[in-house]
């Protein structure tokens, strides 16, 4: 591990645990570094302050004063130390405080040595290169929430990391991330780790409302401004003033639209519906989609501009399918949270119920996944949900692939579909037999027609259930001339 710049650095361990101590001289004392240690926060700044290291390594849970009221009171003395927080809880929000703090990053107990040497190389790299030189953010005052995101995989610890160094700031952020991962959620974790936690958080999903309101809903509109405007009408950036607004579904905001959105990312202001009258605003804006904006830039579907307005800070949620580890936790916190509304309910799952889950691609997400516990908690006998209480797609399921998905925006992911392959095999069988058949254009028609019943001609449902936007859809109706999809049989 040793580099060239090592051999003079000293590394200060806060841990009320000496088994704690003794592991990290045994595996860094070898390379020329020199350790001390600590057993208490208080303890820990008092060595800090006479040993002056190039780094500290602090557990979170200590005695009487914990790691992160030890890292708000060393940020005091000395807000360039760079450090590096310990625990064995992997939580979102002690993952999130840490980082608000300016914590250099946290490592779970037990450590994986690989990996806990590679971060000790880049903290002392980094304090070496940075030292005297770059400033550490004066810590925030924290507060004290339940984000409802659960995990303590890498990639959710990288999301948390994230999160806890852009809530801070105002810069705009963009999160990506399919369906039912928990978009909102960390929009509202950002928000309530933000200087305008005690303003206003409104979000608003541009998929939901038709485009002849979405303006007026953003903007508001004067009375008279168009047929129905029966009053003057505050929209969503004046009630916001001051706070966070969560767009989500942000990719399908209509092209007029994004135009008036985009003035006010560049100079706080717009006019209301019918007005020309200039309204100035200070609102953050989070944003949220499942589509690759920059491919829908290249067809022109959306401002390229505006996109890189938006796409200050990127932040991308992993998929449940790769991300199975945190699975047993996630479940956990469902059935905990689904017992208070379900009084008697099962408090357990078995192991066989668990690895069954960690079989399944999960296409709709962690909102999949909580509809599934809430299924079984309501048919479950007993104090345990078994096997025997999931739904037969997932005891039935193939193992779960992650080598063939990705979570970039556009990718398709590894869905087992029991059937299929008869189902194409009958359909090209008719399509030898009947030539004038134009089988891919036939299926697409038949596909959007039956989404459009089954989702009683609700346009955002069917295109969501035919896994397109809203506007390739729209397309795809006028292309088939199915003007009134409610009556086509």
């Amino acid at each position: 591990m040793a580099s060239a710049d090592t051999s003079t650095q000293k590394i200060l361990i806060i841990d009320d645990e000496t088994d704690v101590h003794y592991s990290f001289r045994r595996l860094f004392e070898k390379d020329g570094l020199t350790l001390v240690t600590a057993s208490s926060g208080d303890e820990g700044l008092q060595v800090m302050k006479r040993e002056k290291p190039d780094l500290v390594v602090m557990d979170i849970r200590m005695g009487k004063v914990s790691g992160l009221d030890t890292l708000r009171s060393l940020r005091q003395v000395s807000p360039k130390q760079i450090v590096i927080m310990m625990t064995a809880y992997g939580s979102a929000q002690t993952a999130i405080e840490a980082m608000k703090l300016g914590a250099f990053d946290f490592i779970l107990k037990p450590f994986d040595i690989p990996q806990l040497q590679d971060l000790i190389r880049r903290a002392l790299e980094a304090a070496h290169a940075m030292k005297e030189k770059v400033a550490v953010p004066a810590p925030i005052g924290a507060e004290d929430f339940r984000t409802g995101i659960v995990g303590t995989s890498p990639p959710m610890q990288q999301v948390y990391k994230l999160v806890g160094q852009v809530a801070p700031t105002d810069a705009t952020v963009l999160i990506h991330g399919e369906s039912g991962t928990g978009k909102e959620l960390v929009a509202r974790a950002i928000y309530s780790n933000s200087n305008r936690a005690n303003k206003t958080f409104l979000a608003i999903n541009c998929a939901a409302i038709p485009e002849n309101l979405l303006e007026s809903e953003l903007f508001g509109h004067e009375k008279g401004a168009f047929t129905g405007a029966l009053n003057q009408r505050i929209g969503k950036f004046e009630q916001c003033d001051g706070g966070t607004l969560f767009l989500d579904e942000i990719g399908e905001m209509p092209m007029p639209v994004q135009s008036k959105l985009l003035r006010v990312l560049q100079d706080g202001s717009f006019s209301r519906v019918g007005s020309n009258q200039s309204i100035k605003t200070d609102v953050r804006i989070i944003a949220a989609t499942n589509r690759d904006l920059a491919e829908a830039c290249k067809k022109r579907e959306f401002r390229e501009d505006l996109f890189y307005r938006l796409n200050v800070v990127s932040l991308v949620l992993p998929p449940l399918r790769q991300r199975l580890a945190d699975i047993p936790v996630m479940v956990t916190y469902f059935i905990n949270k689904w017992r208070t509304r379900t009084p008697g309910g099962p408090s357990k799952i078995s192991a066989d119920a668990v690895q069954a889950m960690q079989r399944y691609p999960w296409p709709g997400n962690v909102r999949e996944l909580e509809n599934v516990i809430q299924r079984a908690m309501v048919l479950a006998n007993g104090d345990t949900i078994t096997q025997a209480d999931l739904p037969p797609e997932i005891t039935q399921a193939a193992p779960a692939s992650t080598s063939l998905t990705s979570n970039a925006p556009g990718s398709t992911p590894t869905v087992p579909l029991r059937g299929i392959d008869d189902a194409v095999a009958s359909l090209f069988a008719h399509a030898r037999q009947h030539a004038e058949l134009k089988l891919l254009d036939f299926m697409e028609r038949e596909f959007i027609v039956r989404a459009l019943e089954e989702t009683k001609g609700n346009q955002v449902q069917a295109a969501e259930l035919l896994g397109i936007t809203r506007a390739t859809l729209r397309k795809r109706v006028e292309t088939f001339g199915l003007a009134k999809p409610s009556g086509v049989s």
